[in-house]
């Protein structure tokens, strides 16, 4: 004996996720987007170098006075849009469709790239992410030990690597959010289904 059963058909776009308690993690795409965030850092540091923005003559320089007006914005842009290439790229290898998750996936991204730069940059790769990035090894290496420019070089430097890390914090969460797909406007929360 034969039954006729009515089945509901349910559409679900693609990317999105039925409510759970727990958002997952693509560990790939946040390699690939810390990968990206690595190569847009070092093309963006060699083209300082190339067009002149970055002064690689080697000579003393202490104090954010010194830093030419180029270097400084060479040295802003890119440490916030390369960490923005490494969360656009994490969301869309990902599917991520929701600015939530998406910021998360930035802000692991930049999590990964960090401990990578440090490493890039303690094993010699200093000069090739730009006068920023440097600090994250400390003391210049035409500072003195034990003289007093050296800790006010390694002050400044200091200061400099904390500024570009955080900027590209701020870049891979804005760059995981772009590339979700949602509007990038607060109000759109308000309005957003559930």
């Amino acid at each position: 004996m034969a039954t006729r059963m009515d089945v509901e058909v349910i559409e679900v776009p693609v990317g999105s996720r039925l409510a759970s308690a727990t958002w997952p993690v693509y560990w790939s795409s946040a390699w690939v987007g810390a990968l990206g965030a690595l190569a847009a850092t070092l093309v963006g540091a060699l083209l300082g170098v190339a067009f002149h923005a970055y002064d690689v003559a080697g000579v003393a320089r202490v104090g954010v006075e010194r830093m030419g007006v180029s270097e400084l914005i060479a040295s802003v842009c890119i440490a916030f849009f390369a960490f923005v290439i490494g969360g656009w790229v994490t969301t869309r290898i990902a599917g991520i469709r929701r600015a939530e998750p998406a910021m998360l996936h930035g802000a692991i991204v930049w999590l990964i790239g960090v401990p990578l730069l440090f490493a890039l940059v303690t094993l010699g790769a200093r000069s090739y992410f730009g006068a920023w990035y440097g600090g994250l090894v400390g003391t210049p290496a035409w500072a003195a030990p034990g003289a007093p420019i050296a800790a006010k070089a390694a002050r400044e430097a200091a200061g400099g690597a904390a500024t570009a890390l955080l900027l590209g914090l701020v870049g891979a969460v804005i760059g995981g959010w772009m590339g979700c797909g949602e509007p990038m406007t607060f109000t759109h929360y308000r309005t957003r289904e559930r």
